[in-house]
Protein backbone atom coordinates (compact mmCIF):
# COMPACT_ATOMS: atom_id res chain seq x y z
CA UNK A 1 0.00 0.00 0.00
CA UNK A 2 2.76 2.43 0.97
CA UNK A 3 4.82 1.58 -2.08
CA UNK A 4 1.98 2.15 -4.54
CA UNK A 5 1.01 5.37 -2.77
CA UNK A 6 4.56 6.68 -3.23
CA UNK A 7 4.63 5.60 -6.89
CA UNK A 8 1.41 7.48 -7.68
CA UNK A 9 2.26 10.54 -5.62
CA UNK A 10 5.79 10.94 -7.00
CA UNK A 11 5.25 9.67 -10.54
CA UNK A 12 1.89 11.26 -11.29
CA UNK A 13 2.85 14.31 -9.26
CA UNK A 14 5.87 14.84 -11.48
CA UNK A 15 3.74 14.39 -14.58
CA UNK A 16 1.43 17.16 -13.41
CA UNK A 17 4.20 19.49 -12.25
CA UNK A 18 6.26 19.05 -15.43
CA UNK A 19 3.33 19.41 -17.83
CA UNK A 20 3.51 15.81 -19.03
CA UNK A 21 -0.21 15.40 -18.43
CA UNK A 22 -0.96 17.51 -21.53
CA UNK A 23 -1.88 15.87 -24.84
CA UNK A 24 1.49 16.74 -26.42
CA UNK A 25 4.07 16.88 -23.61
CA UNK A 26 7.51 18.34 -24.26
CA UNK A 27 10.77 16.43 -23.99
CA UNK A 28 11.70 17.74 -20.50
CA UNK A 29 8.29 16.71 -19.17
CA UNK A 30 8.49 13.25 -20.68
CA UNK A 31 12.04 12.60 -19.46
CA UNK A 32 11.36 14.01 -16.01
CA UNK A 33 8.18 11.98 -15.59
CA UNK A 34 9.87 8.79 -16.79
CA UNK A 35 12.69 9.32 -14.29
CA UNK A 36 10.22 10.04 -11.48
CA UNK A 37 8.35 6.77 -11.99
CA UNK A 38 11.55 4.77 -12.34
CA UNK A 39 13.23 6.34 -9.33
CA UNK A 40 10.08 5.79 -7.26
CA UNK A 41 10.32 2.08 -7.99
CA UNK A 42 14.03 2.00 -7.17
CA UNK A 43 13.45 3.81 -3.88
CA UNK A 44 10.57 1.57 -2.84
CA UNK A 45 12.34 -1.60 -3.99
CA UNK A 46 15.14 -0.97 -1.53
CA UNK A 47 12.81 0.37 1.17
CA UNK A 48 10.14 -2.33 1.26
CA UNK A 49 11.42 -5.01 -1.12
CA UNK A 50 12.67 -7.11 1.77
CA UNK A 51 9.20 -7.02 3.34
CA UNK A 52 6.78 -7.54 0.47
CA UNK A 53 8.85 -7.87 -2.69
CA UNK A 54 7.65 -4.38 -3.68
CA UNK A 55 5.23 -5.44 -6.42
CA UNK A 56 3.20 -2.16 -6.18
CA UNK A 57 1.54 -3.24 -9.44
CA UNK A 58 -1.30 -5.77 -9.98
CA UNK A 59 0.23 -6.84 -13.31
CA UNK A 60 3.42 -7.83 -11.53
CA UNK A 61 1.48 -9.59 -8.80
CA UNK A 62 -0.44 -11.54 -11.44
CA UNK A 63 2.81 -12.55 -13.13
CA UNK A 64 4.35 -13.61 -9.82
CA UNK A 65 1.26 -15.66 -8.92
CA UNK A 66 1.14 -17.36 -12.32
CA UNK A 67 4.84 -18.15 -11.91
CA UNK A 68 4.03 -20.03 -8.70
CA UNK A 69 5.94 -17.68 -6.42
CA UNK A 70 2.97 -16.69 -4.22
CA UNK A 71 -0.45 -18.00 -3.22
CA UNK A 72 -3.72 -16.82 -4.73
CA UNK A 73 -4.84 -15.51 -1.34
CA UNK A 74 -1.72 -13.38 -0.98
CA UNK A 75 -2.05 -12.14 -4.56
CA UNK A 76 -5.61 -10.93 -3.95
CA UNK A 77 -4.58 -9.11 -0.79
CA UNK A 78 -1.64 -7.50 -2.59
CA UNK A 79 -3.89 -6.18 -5.36
CA UNK A 80 -6.46 -4.81 -2.90
CA UNK A 81 -3.87 -2.84 -1.00
CA UNK A 82 -2.09 -1.71 -4.16
CA UNK A 83 -5.36 -0.12 -5.28
CA UNK A 84 -5.93 1.42 -1.85
CA UNK A 85 -2.41 2.85 -1.92
CA UNK A 86 -2.97 4.30 -5.40
CA UNK A 87 -6.19 5.97 -4.26
CA UNK A 88 -4.43 7.46 -1.24
CA UNK A 89 -1.60 8.77 -3.43
CA UNK A 90 -4.06 10.27 -5.92
CA UNK A 91 -6.08 11.84 -3.09
CA UNK A 92 -2.97 13.54 -1.68
CA UNK A 93 -2.01 14.76 -5.14
CA UNK A 94 -5.53 16.05 -5.81
CA UNK A 95 -5.46 17.95 -2.55
CA UNK A 96 -2.15 19.55 -3.47
CA UNK A 97 -3.19 20.54 -7.00
CA UNK A 98 -6.91 21.36 -6.76
CA UNK A 99 -6.30 25.09 -6.33
CA UNK A 100 -3.04 25.77 -8.16
CA UNK A 101 -3.21 23.20 -10.97
CA UNK A 102 -6.91 22.48 -11.37
CA UNK A 103 -6.82 19.20 -9.50
CA UNK A 104 -4.52 17.44 -11.96
CA UNK A 105 -3.67 13.89 -10.94
CA UNK A 106 -1.79 12.56 -13.97
CA UNK A 107 -4.53 10.14 -15.00
CA UNK A 108 -3.96 7.90 -18.01
CA UNK A 109 -5.86 8.46 -21.23
CA UNK A 110 -5.33 7.78 -24.92
CA UNK A 111 -3.21 10.52 -26.44
CA UNK A 112 -4.06 12.54 -29.56
CA UNK A 113 -4.58 10.32 -32.60
CA UNK A 114 -4.29 7.05 -30.67
CA UNK A 115 -7.14 4.57 -31.10
CA UNK A 116 -8.31 2.21 -28.34
CA UNK A 117 -6.80 -0.73 -30.25
CA UNK A 118 -3.39 0.93 -30.52
CA UNK A 119 -3.51 2.00 -26.88
CA UNK A 120 -4.44 -1.51 -25.79
CA UNK A 121 -1.60 -3.08 -27.77
CA UNK A 122 0.90 -0.53 -26.45
CA UNK A 123 -0.07 -1.18 -22.83
CA UNK A 124 0.00 -4.95 -23.35
CA UNK A 125 3.40 -4.98 -25.04
CA UNK A 126 5.15 -2.58 -22.69
CA UNK A 127 3.70 -4.28 -19.62
CA UNK A 128 4.93 -7.59 -21.00
CA UNK A 129 8.45 -6.19 -21.29
CA UNK A 130 8.32 -4.66 -17.82
CA UNK A 131 6.96 -7.73 -16.03
CA UNK A 132 9.36 -10.03 -17.90
CA UNK A 133 12.26 -7.99 -16.53
CA UNK A 134 10.76 -8.14 -13.04
CA UNK A 135 10.37 -11.93 -13.17
CA UNK A 136 13.83 -12.41 -14.63
CA UNK A 137 15.73 -10.13 -12.28
CA UNK A 138 13.98 -11.45 -9.16
CA UNK A 139 14.32 -15.13 -10.00
CA UNK A 140 15.90 -16.95 -7.06
CA UNK A 141 18.38 -18.82 -9.28
CA UNK A 142 18.85 -16.67 -12.38
CA UNK A 143 18.05 -13.22 -11.01
CA UNK A 144 20.12 -10.09 -10.45
CA UNK A 145 20.16 -10.24 -6.66
CA UNK A 146 20.55 -6.86 -4.98
CA UNK A 147 20.68 -5.13 -8.36
CA UNK A 148 17.14 -6.22 -9.23
CA UNK A 149 15.55 -3.03 -7.89
CA UNK A 150 17.82 -0.85 -10.00
CA UNK A 151 17.22 -2.91 -13.14
CA UNK A 152 13.46 -2.80 -12.64
CA UNK A 153 13.42 0.94 -12.02
CA UNK A 154 15.53 1.67 -15.10
CA UNK A 155 13.26 -0.55 -17.19
CA UNK A 156 10.26 1.47 -16.03
CA UNK A 157 12.07 4.65 -17.12
CA UNK A 158 12.63 3.10 -20.56
CA UNK A 159 9.01 1.95 -20.80
CA UNK A 160 7.75 5.44 -19.99
CA UNK A 161 10.02 7.06 -22.55
CA UNK A 162 8.65 4.74 -25.22
CA UNK A 163 4.98 4.65 -24.23
CA UNK A 164 4.01 8.09 -22.89
CA UNK A 165 3.13 9.36 -26.38
CA UNK A 166 0.49 6.64 -26.76
CA UNK A 167 -1.26 6.30 -23.40
CA UNK A 168 0.61 8.39 -20.87
CA UNK A 169 2.04 5.02 -19.77
CA UNK A 170 0.23 2.93 -17.21
CA UNK A 171 1.59 -0.65 -17.30
CA UNK A 172 -0.01 -0.73 -13.83
CA UNK A 173 -3.78 -1.01 -13.24
CA UNK A 174 -3.57 0.40 -9.70
CA UNK A 175 -1.63 3.45 -10.92
CA UNK A 176 -4.47 4.13 -13.37
CA UNK A 177 -7.41 3.38 -11.05
CA UNK A 178 -6.42 5.83 -8.31
CA UNK A 179 -6.05 8.96 -10.47
CA UNK A 180 -9.04 8.04 -12.68
CA UNK A 181 -11.39 8.19 -9.69
CA UNK A 182 -10.46 11.84 -9.20
CA UNK A 183 -10.10 12.85 -12.86
CA UNK A 184 -13.34 11.31 -14.16
CA UNK A 185 -14.27 11.83 -17.82
CA UNK A 186 -12.01 10.09 -20.34
CA UNK A 187 -9.84 8.66 -17.60
CA UNK A 188 -12.80 6.67 -16.27
CA UNK A 189 -14.34 5.75 -19.63
CA UNK A 190 -10.99 4.44 -20.91
CA UNK A 191 -9.96 2.84 -17.62
CA UNK A 192 -10.76 -0.66 -18.87
CA UNK A 193 -7.82 -0.42 -21.29
CA UNK A 194 -5.42 0.34 -18.45
CA UNK A 195 -6.71 -2.56 -16.39
CA UNK A 196 -7.19 -5.31 -18.95
CA UNK A 197 -4.17 -4.68 -21.21
CA UNK A 198 -1.54 -4.60 -18.41
CA UNK A 199 -3.01 -7.74 -16.84
CA UNK A 200 -2.82 -9.51 -20.20
CA UNK A 201 0.77 -8.33 -20.58
CA UNK A 202 1.65 -9.58 -17.12
CA UNK A 203 0.11 -12.99 -17.79
CA UNK A 204 1.96 -13.24 -21.10
CA UNK A 205 5.26 -12.37 -19.39
CA UNK A 206 4.70 -15.14 -16.84
CA UNK A 207 4.18 -17.67 -19.62
CA UNK A 208 7.24 -16.54 -21.57
CA UNK A 209 9.45 -16.49 -18.48
CA UNK A 210 8.35 -20.02 -17.60
CA UNK A 211 9.50 -21.15 -21.03
CA UNK A 212 12.79 -19.23 -20.86
CA UNK A 213 13.66 -20.42 -17.37
CA UNK A 214 12.93 -24.10 -17.95
CA UNK A 215 16.07 -26.18 -18.30
CA UNK A 216 16.31 -28.14 -21.55
CA UNK A 217 16.59 -31.86 -21.04
CA UNK A 218 19.14 -33.67 -23.19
Amino acid sequence: MIGTMVLVLMGCGSAVSLGCASSLPGVPGVVGTALAFGLSVVAMAYAIGGISGCHINPAITLGVWLSGRMSGKDAIMYVIFQIIGAIIGAAILFGLTKDALGGGVGANSLQAGISPAVGFIAELVFTFVFVLVVLGTTDSEKGAGNLAGLAIGLTLVLVHLACIRYTGTSVNPARSIGPALFAGGEALSQLWIFIVAPLCGGALAAGVWKCLSTECKK
